[in-house]
């Protein structure tokens, strides 16, 4: 029987510092833990899919707190019972004593961590849902007030023309046009595009 620790981020920037140390005090070797640094909206990660084939019955898993598993509602509760249902291994949530498998497994105690489960899946999708909407909301305010978002456009240098009548002329190839002018054949292929709409 072994330990097991899952850590989750959402971003690559953000810091997993916090979670490491939780959970490697709750005595979990430091090569057990699986780490994937994305959101939780789904479980489709590359560390999770390692860890779910890895760990075994009798096993514990490990994490900080419920949304830290995920963030998809139907999704937690799902993968919850296939953990301790279908695989047998014990999840301890550690900002949540209540959701500890290995103890109250007497009825009222089963009810109670489903019912505190439901609850926490529920919240951990609400904030999802939240932060996508501040996120939207954000990005509309910045557009009002005029900020760009994605990559500027390059500019035309002015040497386009000359080498837009010899492509026009089949003279060159987009290729050619697009080495000549130091930028990709596509990125030709749109001035040129643009030109023949002028």
């Amino acid at each position: 029987m072994c330990n097991y620790g899952y850590i989750r981020v959402s971003t690559r920037e953000q810091n997993e510092d916090r979670q490491v140390i939780a959970i490697t005090e709750a005595g979990v070797e430091p090569n057990h833990i699986y780490i994937d640094k994305q959101s939780g909206k789904d479980f489709n990660r590359q560390q999770y899919k390692r860890l779910y084939r890895k760990i075994h019955e009798g096993d514990t898993l490990f994490v900080k707190s419920i949304d830290r598993l995920g963030r998809n509602y139907d999704e937690i509760l799902e993968q919850w019972r296939m953990l301790t249902k279908e695989k047998g291994i014990n999840i301890v949530v550690l900002d949540m004593p209540l959701l500890d498998t290995r103890n109250n497994k007497d009825l009222t105690g089963t009810l109670i961590a489903d019912i505190v489960l439901q609850l926490l899946s529920y919240v951990a999708q609400t904030e999802r849902e939240f932060i996508r909407q501040r996120q939207a909301e954000g990005i509309a305010a910045a557009k009002l007030r005029g900020v760009i978002f994605g990559r500027r456009p390059k500019a035309i240098p002015p040497e386009f023309p000359s080498i837009y009548e010899r492509w026009s002329a089949h003279e060159i190839s987009a290729r050619e046009a697009g080495r000549t002018l130091g930028v990709a054949h596509k990125t030709f292929i749109k001035w040129a595009r643009a030109a023949t709409l002028i």
